[in-house]
């Protein structure tokens, strides 16, 4: 099933950020504590199983390899992302319109991609997305408040106007001075990326709790859950 929707499945430009041009895995070994704890909460929440069925959307396999087992996992990306292990299913697909039927997963989980949709339209229609396609989700996303903005890995730049933001980008931030983007990259970061405040994120999810992870007794991100009775529970 998964293979004829793979094949199904047009790709969407511009959405999801594809593969850089450098690659980037050393930054997430750098944080690899955060994500490792981020992971434990997930797999201890849900009571993670080898046989529960996960889509990743807009995932890595490193996230996977922080834990002692992976569940059966599909990754949705927009292109191939990544190392790759041959280990797990991968989809390439747009976010807001998943080649999935109506719970086809037990969980949908997503680490810091709602944030690159763009709009706040596309941003719902990854919400309900999630929603149809899985009987549980954990959605996690940084906070627009927080003072470091995450994929930049620099402070408050992203609280500046736009084309302050686009002379900055190169040279004046991490993101920028590791994976030297051109104009057309700055470009698709400051057309792609828009970061939630709390409100905003618990209207995207009306149904969900919403958990606060926090770094030196600051809001770092959120993180939306629902939790359902397994269909093998």
């Amino acid at each position: 099933m998964l293979a004829r929707a793979a094949a199904a499945c047009s790709v969407i430009e511009g959405r999801i950020p594809s593969e850089a041009k450098v690659d980037i895995e050393p930054v997430f070994q750098f944080f690899k504590g955060f994500r490792e704890r981020r992971m434990r909460f997930f797999y201890d929440y849900f009571k993670v199983r080898p046989a529960t069925t996960v889509l990743d959307i807009g995932g890595r396999e490193f996230n996977w390899t922080l834990m002692p087992f992976a569940p059966r996992v599909t990754i949705l990306n927009l292109s191939m992302q990544g190392q790759r292990s041959g280990k797990f299913e991968w989809v390439i697909g747009d976010a807001r319109k998943l080649p999935f039927p109506n719970r086809a997963f037990d969980i949908v989980y997503s680490n810091s991609v709602i944030e690159h949709l763009g709009s706040y339209d596309d941003q719902r229609q990854f919400a309900a997305e999630c929603e149809r396609v899985g009987h549980s989700y954990f959605i996690q996303t940084p906070n627009r408040k927080f003072p470091i903005e995450p994929h930049l890995l620099t402070p408050f730049v992203h609280s500046l106007p736009k084309k302050w933001q686009a002379f900055l980008l190169r040279n004046f931030t991490v993101w920028g001075w590791i994976t030297r983007p051109d104009p057309a990259a700055r470009a698709r970061y400051l057309n792609t990326t828009r970061m939630l405040t709390r409100a905003e994120f618990q209207s995207l999810f009306p149904d969900a709790e919403i958990t606060s992870e926090r770094f030196l007794g600051l809001t770092k991100c959120f993180i939306a859950t629902r939790k359902e009775p397994l269909p093998s529970e």
